[in-house]
């Protein structure tokens, strides 16, 4: 079984580099599917409110047979449930679905700047790490002004920024500004939903590598710093995203793939969602 490595988080938690999403799961197969990646070797599991699969996230974990505190688990606070006294009420029943007693990571899902709730939300968040029912708090899909605000208004920096990252959509600013301010960034829909595995860039390197495409965008992925969480449900797949640790590529290729960046998203812009 590979070693997966880690990366220290602000607060000196540390978080597998490599996990594994399930967005988009369904209920009925979560539970299989999150048994299949822990068998595999995945220790950080994302879920989120939103994608009503938390209680198989937990029954997966319960049923491994692997100590809880081997693996690392995050999910998401949902939109509606922003400001200040829902997003306790929201934890409550997160870490409930969950049949957890403390949650290693807790984020505000979306920041929904018309709604302008998201500090709100971050002040709760911050009373649930002090009372220590989470290792740590960060954010999901906030651009550099959401997060100034959050630093400005808040009193703790966020330990992660999750975002849309893949070779479509590099974030280069972004995750410059996650840099210069130790947040660790986070890449989700890594292979931009299946649509970057077809580039004949990617395909070419992958032959040279005798790896397949979705390898070895993971292994950019890991190579220029993202923690990263891959989503599959099939057992063959779920197996392969996680052989990655084998192989480095070369720094031209991985400039090569950083060369593909068009901009293009393939999930909602974050300035305007707000519902």
């Amino acid at each position: 079984m590979s070693t997966v490595p880690e990366v220290t988080l602000n607060n000196g938690v540390r978080i597998p580099q490599l996990g594994f999403g399930v967005w988009q799961v369904d209920s009925g197969d979560v539970v299989d599917v999150v048994r299949t990646a822990i068998e595999t070797g995945y220790r950080s599991i994302d879920t989120a409110a939103a994608y009503g699969n938390e209680e198989g996230v937990g029954e997966a974990i319960r049923r491994s047979g692997v100590p809880r505190e081997e693996i690392f688990v995050t999910s998401k606070l949902w939109n509606t449930d922003q400001g200040y006294d829902s997003t306790l009420r929201a934890f409550d029943a997160t870490v409930r679905r969950l049949g957890l007693e403390v949650l290693d990571l807790y984020l505000i899902h979306w920041p929904m700047p018309a709604r302008d709730t998201y500090v709100d939300s971050w002040k709760a968040m911050e009373r649930l790490y002090a009372e220590g029912r989470v290792r740590a708090i960060g954010v999901s899909n906030f651009h550099a002004d959401h997060l100034t605000r959050v630093l400005q208004e808040g009193g703790i920096v966020p330990t992660v920024n999750q975002i849309e990252l893949h070779p479509r959509l590099t974030q280069e600013r972004l995750r410059e500004f996650d840099r210069q301010h130790d947040i660790a960034t986070e890449a989700w829909s890594p292979l931009g939903q299946g649509n970057v595995l077809s580039d004949p860039t990617i395909g070419k390197i992958a032959e040279a590598y005798g790896k397949t495409p979705a390898q070895v965008i993971l292994r950019w992925h890991l190579q220029i710093g993202n923690i990263v969480i891959p989503k599959s449900v099939t057992p063959e797949r779920i197996r392969s995203n996680f052989d990655v640790f084998d192989f480095q590529l070369s720094s031209g290729d991985v400039d090569t793939i950083s060369g593909l960046n068009t901009g293009e998203r393939f999930g909602p812009d974050p300035d305007t969602l707000n519902s």
